[in-house]
């Protein structure tokens, strides 16, 4: 069922001309200016290069005279910076400033700032891309103050930012404007995931000058018929999962909120991880594309970890939860859906990861799907310009005919809640999370809708325009369920809900009460950091000291994870501090107990854990409250908090050492874990806490704990 086109690769002679090129470089034959222009005009083609690319391989070449920053140099940047910042605090509230075009200017500042942080700026390139980003960010804020940004008119390539609806920060993402774009016609949009970047303090920068190429200004632009976004992703190696997928959606409706945009003609395609990134996130919400265009990405955890790469770190034996949580990484279990938006998938076949591609193409060949799939013979992992030019052809002829808003048939594969739409199906609840969950729809002549049983499914919506009319029907396994009379004609999303073994139509969407496991409320713990949230300290006095300093550990390990790997500050307040809109609008993330933190107090009752002095139960486990400590997620049950997490004492549940791999960010706790807590007593800010995971596990659909967690 695989439709494999060989690609005779010239990958070798590539090397060689790029190989002669540095050497031209080295005997200062060739200036640099020119290199770099080649180099913009690449990337303006969207090229693949990857970590292991001779190009590279040349950026990645140390300063010969590299020498540590001095505190006088580190002074003067701070100096220059301080009027910006102050300026751009004042910008922040100027009636004549978007939030968009402050946030263009203010992504300089934060380069500036993370480097200086965190570094290396220890060379004449790294001092350069602080200069660099201080001067961006002047002409800015200069052009803000004067109402003016003309870095919006550009065509070509520029640096752009949003505010990130998750913690605040601003996020950086790069735009490619064709000569020909004219904003009276919609046009098509290609997403461009990037592929692994260290996040090093300076790698904001790298990415920021890689964006606007101001050493390429006079560099035509591209004459391509769509317009591309690269988002950063909270750049390192989160593979766009949980806050990284948020914001590439983010970045699409910034791109959204400044050009004509065809909402059918958006393509999702990256390299490397970015590969890794369209497999999941296309197969996954296929809804939102026309078509995908993987390369070299791989599609699972396990076999992808046994890549025959020696610096790969073997995953050591998973807990059985933690195998559990592949189902909700792992692409590959959501190929059914390849049904449903097309696949353009490019790979060299010398690749490391090419045993990932050929898994894919059998679980393609078991559902009985057809992949289109580009085999670059000879190449390793990065696809030669052949390759990447016969990938774009077709993605532009899928693009070309444009996403199907009312697909007459829908079959939609999900193993949990939070992936859970797909057009005018919705899957509202399970039998059970991180099984394989299925639905097969189809709409009659007579719009009459008709399903298939659905599999480990409880509840599904039917939402416009598929919603029958007035006289229409829906049947479920060849039974035909009776349906409400539409209020007031308007067609509303109806829900249906499977009880005692039958199937039967609740009403309206609207109307309707959905309690346990939802979309949006199904977990784990690391699903609370993929929209807006806030942590909370407790200023009280503890139970346990020896729990207090645990909690305490976990926030300072949590602020310093994210601010290192997902570019933004931790939002933090004080337990006294929290305003009713805080618990409206954030998922409440609580650390101490229920006597040091006053809202773990206020909804202990409502949560499937009991907590005293003494003990902390959970199901008919009982484990001493002295030296243990609670980790969980649950659906908040304050009054106007509807729709919001809690969590208890927990930021990510994978780490630094986790956060260096993209194959090792994997959920590694459930929805709960009891932990038994070591010596935190040190004031150290170091970001390991200790802390020995007793057991872990998910709450059943109710939100309770099962009998047999």
């Amino acid at each position: 069922m695989t439709n494999i086109l060989f690609v005779t690769a010239g990958q070798a002679q590539a090397r060689r001309s790029v190989s002669s090129l540095r050497s031209l470089i080295h005997r200062g034959s060739i200036e640099m200016q020119a290199v770099k222009v080649i180099l913009a005009y690449l990337l303006t083609l969207s090229i693949v290069t990857t970590p292991t690319s001779p190009f590279s391989a040349m950026a990645a070449e140390p300063d010969i005279a590299s020498k540590p920053l001095t505190e006088a140099e580190r002074a003067a940047f701070f100096a220059e910076l301080k009027p910006l910042q102050d300026r751009l605090a004042a910008l922040r509230e100027a009636p004549n400033v978007s939030l968009d075009r402050w946030a263009d200017a203010q992504i300089f500042v934060k380069g500036v700032v993370w480097a200086l942080d965190f570094g290396p700026v220890n060379d004449a390139k790294s001092r350069g891309l602080v200069k660099y980003g201080l001067a961006e960010a002047q002409k800015r804020v200069d052009a803000l103050a004067a109402g003016q940004h003309p870095w919006t008119e550009r065509r070509g390539r520029s640096a752009r930012g949003f505010v990130s609806e998750v913690d605040g920060s601003v996020q950086p993402y790069c735009l490619v404007i064709p000569e020909g774009y004219d904003p009276t016609k919609p046009m098509r949009l290609d997403v461009v995931l990037h592929g692994s970047t260290p996040a090093t303090g300076i790698g904001e920068l790298l990415y920021l000058e890689a964006s606007d190429a101001p050493w390429a200004a006079d560099a035509p632009a591209p004459s391509n018929p769509f317009i591309e976004v690269h988002p950063m992703g909270r750049l390192g190696e989160n593979s766009y999962r949980f806050e990284g997928e948020t914001d590439v959606f983010e970045a699409i409706e910034a791109v959204a909120r400044d050009y004509n945009i065809d909402r059918s003609r958006i393509v999702l395609r990256g390299s490397s991880l970015g590969g890794v990134g369209t497999w999941a996130l296309g197969l996954k919400r296929p809804d939102r594309f026309a078509a995908i265009g993987p390369a070299a990405g791989p599609v699972d955890t396990i076999v992808f970890s046994n890549s025959p790469w020696e610096h790969f770190i073997r995953l050591d034996p998973l807990t059985p939860w933690q195998k559990t949580m592949l189902h909700l990484v792992d692409a590959v279990d959501y190929a059914a859906n390849a049904q449903m938006v097309p696949v353009v998938a490019a790979m060299g076949d010398q690749d490391p990861y090419y045993s990932s591609h050929l898994l894919i193409e059998k679980t393609f060949a078991e559902e009985g799907l057809s992949l289109t799939s580009l085999v670059d013979r000879g190449a390793g992992h990065s696809i030669t310009a052949e390759v990447m030019q016969k990938q774009l052809d077709l993605l532009g002829e899928l693009a070309a005919r444009g996403s199907d808003p009312f697909p007459k048939h829908i079959r939609f594969v999900t193993w949990t809640l939070k992936f859970s739409r797909c057009r005018w199906i919705e899957v509202l609840g399970l039998a059970e999370q991180y099984q394989r969950a299925e639905i097969d729809a189809r709409v009659d002549d007579d719009g009459s809708i008709i399903l298939a049983e659905p599999k480990n499914i409880t509840r599904f919506a039917i939402h416009a325009p598929a919603i029958p009319r007035e006289g229409g029907s829906v049947t479920i396994a060849g039974a035909r369920i009776p349906l409400p009379a539409l209020s007031g004609g308007v067609a509303q999303p109806i829900v249906f809900e499977k009880q005692n073994g039958s199937w039967s139509c609740r009403g309206a969407l609207d109307a309707a009460t959905l309690t346990g496991k939802r979309p949006g409320l199904q977990g784990p713990i690391d699903d609370a950091f993929a929209r807006p949230f806030l942590c909370v300290r407790g200023t009280g006095k503890a139970w346990n000291p020896a729990v207090a300093s645990w909690a305490d550990a976990n926030l300072k390990r949590f602020a310093d994870e994210w601010r290192r790997h997902y570019r933004g500050y931790l939002p933090v307040k004080d337990d006294v501090e929290v305003t009713v809109d805080d618990v409206r609008r954030s998922n409440l993330i609580l650390f101490g107990d229920p006597g040091s933190n006053l809202w773990i107090e206020k909804v202990l009752p409502d949560l499937p854990v009991q907590w005293t002095r003494d003990a902390i139960q959970l199901g008919a486990k009982k484990y001493a409250a002295a030296d243990h400590g609670v980790q969980l997620i649950n659906p908040n049950p304050l009054a106007g908090a509807e729709g919001r997490y809690v969590v208890l004492n927990s930021g990510h549940t994978y780490h630094d050492a986790e956060l260096r791999s993209s194959y090792m960010v994997f959920p590694r706790l459930g929805d709960w874990a009891v932990l038994k807590v070591g010596d935190n007593s040190s004031a150290e800010p170091a970001p390991l806490v200790a802390e020995t995971v007793i057991q872990s596990g998910f709450f059943d659909e109710a939100w309770t704990m099962p009998s047999s967690p």
